[in-house]
């Protein structure tokens, strides 16, 4: 099992970052060029989609540089608090598993975004270790430019 832990401190309140990290289009903005995250018609945010933790909420087509099908994730949160955080533990192409949490946490300059990673590549670990810490490091690097 592989770990990682990303953190970035933002200076934006709690309640507008929650609304960006569930939203797709920010969901997909934090992902930006690399992959994108596809959703049914209709779903704009997480909370769209009625809770059952532990079930597939949709299944979400990856596409790498948001045009080339590269797999999908069976996208499947086991908790979701409004202004906190979630753990998602999606079955995903490539991964034998995965648990992503992330929270939120109150700081002087606005709130911090902690992402946990929990996964176990099917093939090439350590290769597959350095591209998800490439990919989640990007991901903090946008949320922090968009929020100077």
């Amino acid at each position: 099992m592989i770990k990682l832990t990303f953190a970035s401190a933002l200076p934006v309140d709690r309640s507008s970052l929650w609304q960006a990290i569930t939203a797709m289009e920010g969901i997909n903005d934090e992902m930006r060029p690399w992959l994108s995250m596809g959703a049914p018609s209709g779903v704009r945010a997480l909370q769209d989609v009625p809770l059952t933790p532990g079930q597939p909420l949709f299944r979400s087509p990856l596409k790498l540089f948001g045009l080339l099908p590269v797999g999908h994730s069976e996208l499947t949160l086991l908790s979701l608090t409004p202004q906190e955080g979630f753990v998602e533990a999606s079955p995903m192409t490539g991964m034998q598993s995965w648990r992503h949490e992330r929270r939120l946490a109150d700081s002087d300059a606005g709130c911090t975004l902690h992402d946990i990673l929990e996964f176990e590549p099917r093939v090439f670990p350590r290769t597959t270790a350095a591209l998800v810490a490439l990919f989640f490091r990007h991901r903090h690097r946008r949320l922090r430019r968009r929020y100077r």
